[in-house]
């Protein structure tokens, strides 16, 4: 199975090697791998540069943020998988993919999920929090549950049926997506007990109590959209199973 893995970076010289080179040591070899930069001005691209004969497809361009280029690197992607690593984050091993691939194979899901490691942004191997997830129950997710978004590898037809990054919802649009996918449309998921990403904290998500109080409102509208029943408990518990994390 051929699996897309899709980057997309801004001004990321300092990580997006660590980025590539752990998709470069895959043991699953039938990977095609897209990097989408917003036109980076840090010395990006020249690392990015180094790496050209191991990229299936690349393009520097101005974008309208994060989604609008997860949503370039759609429009190219080939494989029946699909999935996404950020420019500062690094697959846990080099048998991620070919544990993703071989779920795949053993079942007749639309997606594979597994655990996410938050790390300091100077040290890819100091965890600050861990978040094990858990087997998809669709009643969890009107309760806040959702899979961690960076480890999400979805069959390219689920995007063909139910569309792609919605650029209505600010940063909550990958949450938007998976309300979409898991809660609304009912896909079906199989969760794997296994690390699948390095994430480093300090990311667009992470920031002020403003930009806190925007993202619940973008959680909120994303919600209303996919019929969440009270989308207010789901906010409340979304927030506090973050508390776990640090357990």
């Amino acid at each position: 199975m051929k699996v897309s893995i899709i980057t997309v970076v801004l001004n990321c010289a300092n990580y997006i090697s660590d980025c590539i080179d752990s998709i470069l040591i895959q043991t699953h070899k039938n990977i095609e791998y897209i990097v989408i930069d917003g036109k980076s001005v840090d010395g990006t691209i020249a690392v990015i540069e180094k790496y050209l004969p191991s990229i299936d497809y690349f393009i520097s361009v101005p974008d309208e943020g994060i989604y609008s280029a997860l949503n370039k690197g759609l429009s190219v992607a080939t494989g029946e998988i699909i999935g996404i690593l950020n420019a500062d984050d690094v697959l846990a091993n080099a048998h991620v993919i070919s544990t993703i691939v071989e779920n795949f194979k053993n079942s007749t899901c639309d997606a594979v999920y597994g655990n996410l490691n938050y790390t300091s942004r100077n040290d890819i191997n100091q965890v600050i929090r861990r978040w094990r997830s858990k087997s998809f129950r669709r009643n969890a997710v009107k309760y806040g549950w959702m899979p961690p978004h960076p480890t999400i590898y979805i069959k390219k037809e689920v995007f063909f049926k139910h569309g792609n990054y919605s650029m209505e919802y600010g940063h909550s649009s990958d949450y938007e997506l998976i309300l979409r996918f898991f809660y609304k449309h009912q896909i079906v998921a199989v969760f794997v007990d296994q690390l699948f990403v390095k994430m480093r904290m300090g990311g667009v998500s992470n920031g002020s109590v403003k930009q806190l109080l925007r993202a619940c409102s973008e959680d909120y509208r994303a919600m209303i959209l996919n019929d969440i029943p009270i989308p207010l408990v789901a906010i409340v518990g979304k927030k506090l199973r973050k508390i776990e994390q640090f357990l």
